[in-house]
């Protein structure tokens, strides 16, 4: 049997606690009874002797002990501060002597045990900078190292290069992809790199309960930990606990690695830590350190006092001579509160008490309308068939958000509604723009958004961009939007259907990062349930065919929508536009990009579909790669669809994407045989289609689940009769005082091809919508009758048939 050596044993005799030499356990990492195995402790401590037997214990700091780097310093309360209230910085605190750790160069490395109480405090609840190690480096300072996801251990090029001489274990607040790391609140033991060893989400093991229980490293709260490597072993255990708990009976981390090859013969111990774009303190309150030997206990009663959280306490000296001040000022204070009334009531909100759980996510409306300067149109960022998204800045914390108006008319389903948001706010991804919550007024929701400076994918892709993406770049998108949706589908609690990707919906970071955002259309269910039919919305050229004929949005429908995403970043256009002639704007077609794509296919030149403004600045297999992908991922067929997990093994090179057969249009979801319409029940008939020849009009008009538009070059065909149930919803229509006879049919001089929504006409520039149609989707047509004029398109969200 193999013993480890853990820690001292607490035991009461007499009434007083005393700690016996050494507390050990077997290979398992059960704990012995000290009296039981003397001879085992004894036999450990014959290797301790030879050693050199640094012991430290600090219960606070004071400058002497201790060598600051960076922008760390010591309070004058005793707090080791390894950062302030600086963004993108380091700190670190270094014992000012090296430490033998061998007793010769090529020699094996000595047991050592250490301890000590920390603490993370973030100006935001739930946003932090990057994290506080305990780390065993070759020098002081750790020069060439960066701050951020490199906690200030290492930089881009070192990073993992056995020539470090690093071992580290990390308190990690951010999850880097880059490195593996499992998520943002974890514990790992580093090895000459930030890819952890092993790593496990922060947690101490609850004696009583006899089970693992949460923390949360950025709660601003004391937790301490335990480091303990046992040099005949080879193996290292990492225990976490909150403070005054006391050392838990099994360890977070066990790690077996000889470190003896890592360390040099004398060695640096101390701490470093990072911060990032949100201001974070990493405190440091006591510490404890044993070479060959258990780290002695910290007295938790003489640590130092972390800083009080959240806003002083206001004076009361103010209050005093407050009498005299209200006589004197009497008229001011009465201005003063007209003013407020007046301002109350044009803030006022409505807060339900289903709405009480969710406080900490819901903004006050006169914050937002400050931070946007009263949604003036200045502030305006961009605009969809949802709603407007403006930039502000919250008047208290000076934040950058970007909030998005959305009209929510109908009170059902508003809890609902908001408790998916509310939801949604606590997914946490480097690829998914953060949902920081909401605020509900009146019929109005106002979704708030972290800003992202560059704005949306759709502005370095269309209509001649001064700024454009190079191959890169894009590819890099690709990547980060593939990851951010792989955590929706798969990697949350909760699968989370996005129902909208598109680039204008991915977000470009200050770091070139693709973000994906917009979630006022997502919807979450359960692993292993299935999703239930809703209202069928979205943008044209991402909806998957059977999302149109069953209303369920489902991950397979968002791989569908991702395929169009794929083509569009890679060919630098659209998935549907219109064909116009030059002179008149007259629509002669649709230029269906998957149909063309899977063409250039076809005739074995993919490459003829890449975007001109990248020329041949790109790597050839992987545009080819996202050509191809985007392709497998637009089959009609959603089986015949790769999971995201897949999708994101392909970007990476992980897995390899079989040669693709000459692709059949049919398979498609989009083809040239027609953008197909879902006859769902309760909709009305549509007359009027695209035929797949050319000529003249027809007397025929087509059912539903027959195609609108063709890709092929068509001419409208013009419905006369019989007289189509679509005409009939327009005649019987309460607004309409007259019947409607021999309709004209001509296609639009504005085409216009918008988000999914409710099909509806307008007369002399009043809106109107039919009866039923729900998710019914036509570019613009006008038809006539007598004087007047209608035009037929897409607008609004599903709304009842009542006259706006």
């Amino acid at each position: 049997m193999s013993f480890y050596v853990l820690d001292r044993v607490r035991q009461k005799v007499n009434g007083q606690t005393i700690c016996s030499p050494l507390h050990v356990c077997d290979e398992n990492l059960n704990y012995i009874n000290n009296n039981n195995n003397n001879n085992n402790n004894n036999n450990l401590m014959e290797g301790f002797a030879s050693a050199q037997d640094l012991a430290i214990h600090y219960n606070g700091f004071r400058p002497a002990e201790v060598i600051l780097d960076g922008i760390a310093e010591i309070t004058p309360n005793g707090l080791l501060k390894l950062t302030n209230a600086t963004k993108q910085e380091k700190g670190h605190a270094f014992y000012p002597e090296p430490v033998k750790f061998k007793n010769s160069d090529d020699g094996s490395a000595f047991s050592f045990s250490t301890t000590f109480v920390f603490a993370i405090v973030s100006q935001y609840p739930t946003l932090s900078g990057h994290g506080i190690a305990f780390v065993i480096a070759p020098t002081r300072g750790l020069p060439n190292a960066l701050p951020s996801q490199y906690l200030g251990l290492f930089n881009g090029t070192n990073n993992g290069n056995a020539t470090n001489h690093v071992v580290a274990v990390e308190l990690d607040t951010i999850q880097s992809s880059e490195f593996g790391d499992i998520n943002d609140n974890h514990v790992g033991i580093d090895i000459n790199g930030l890819r952890s060893q092993v790593s496990q989400p922060a947690e101490y093991y609850d004696d009583r309960k006899s089970s693992f229980q949460n923390l949360t490293l950025i709660s601003g709260k004391a937790m301490q930990v335990w480091v303990d490597y046992d040099g005949g072993s080879k193996q290292m255990i990492v225990t976490l606990a909150p403070v005054h708990i006391g050392k838990p009976n099994q360890p977070l981390l066990s790690l077996t690695y000889d470190i003896s090859p890592v360390l040099n013969k004398t060695m640096y111990i101390g701490f470093s830590s990072s911060t990032g774009s949100v201001l974070t303190s990493h405190y440091v309150l006591g510490w404890s350190f044993k070479m060959n030997g258990v780290a002695q206990n910290l007295d938790l009663s003489q640590l130092p006092k972390l800083p009080r959280i959240g806003p002083k306490e206001k004076s009361k000296l103010l209050t005093i001579g407050l009498p005299v001040v209200l006589i004197a000022t009497f008229s001011i204070v009465l201005s003063g509160v007209i003013y407020q009334v007046r301002i109350k009531k044009k803030f006022a909100e409505v807060l339900e008490d289903w709405e009480l759980e969710y406080g900490p996510h819901r903004f006050k409306y006169k914050d937002l309308y400050m931070a946007t300067k009263g949604f003036k149109d200045k502030e305006l960022l961009g605009r969809g068939g949802f709603g407007r998204v403006y930039h502000g800045v919250l008047p208290s914390s000076k934040i950058e958000v970007a909030v998005k108006r959305v009209s929510h008319e109908s009170r059902q389903g508003m809890k609902e509604f908001v408790a998916e948001i509310v939801s949604i706010g606590h997914l946490r991804h480097r690829n998914l723009v953060p949902l920081l919550g909401y605020c509900r007024r009146k019929g109005e929701l106002l979704l708030v958004y972290e800003y992202m400076p560059n704005g949306s994918l759709d502005r370095f892709l269309y209509d001649q961009p001064e700024d454009t993406l190079n191959w890169s770049q894009r590819f890099r998108v690709i990547k980060g939007v593939a990851s951010g949706l792989f955590y929706l589908h798969e990697g949350w609690e909760k699968v989370v259907v996005h129902r909208d990707v598109k680039a204008s919906n991915v977000l470009i970071d200050g770091e070139l990062n693709g973000r994906l955002g917009d979630f006022g259309l997502a919807r979450l269910y359960d692993h292993g349930t299935d999703p239930q039919t809703t209202h069928v919305v979205g943008t044209l050229g991402y909806l998957a065919p059977e999302h149109t004929r069953t209303g369920k949005a489902t991950t397979s429908t968002d791989v569908y929508a991702f395929g169009a995403f794929l083509l569009e970043v890679a060919c630098g256009r659209r998935p549907i536009e219109p064909r116009l002639e030059s002179e008149d704007m007259i629509l002669v077609d649709w230029v269906i990009l998957v149909d063309w794509v899977c063409s250039c296919w076809n005739k074995g030149n993919i490459l003829e579909a890449v975007d001109p403004n990248l020329g041949n600045d790109y790597v050839k297999e992987e545009i080819e790669l996202v050509l191809k992908l985007g392709l497998v991922c637009s089959h009609s067929e959603p089986t015949a669809r790769p999971s995201m997990r897949q999708v994101v093994l392909y970007l990476e090179g992980v897995a390899v994407l079989t040669d693709l057969p000459s692709l059949d249009l049919s398979s498609l979801g989009i083809s040239a045989s027609g953008i197909g319409f879902a006859h769902l029940n309760g909709f009305d008939d549509v007359g009027m289609f695209y035929s797949s020849s050319t000529g003249n009009a027809s007397s025929q008009y087509t059912h539903p689940a027959e195609s609108l538009l063709s890709g092929a070059a068509s001419s409208p065909v013009i419905s006369k009769s019989p007289q189509p149930s679509f005409l009939k919803s327009c005649v019987s229509h309460p607004t309409l005082n007259s019947p409607m006879e021999s309709p004209r049919w001509t296609p639009s001089s504005r085409p216009f091809v918008g988000d999914i929504l409710s099909l509806g006409f307008s007369i002399e520039n009043r809106l109107y919508p039919l009866h039923h149609p729900r998710s019914i989707f036509v570019p613009c047509f006008e038809f006539g009758f007598d004087d007047s004029l209608i035009l037929v398109t897409g607008f609004g969200i599903p709304v009842a048939p009542e006259v706006y």
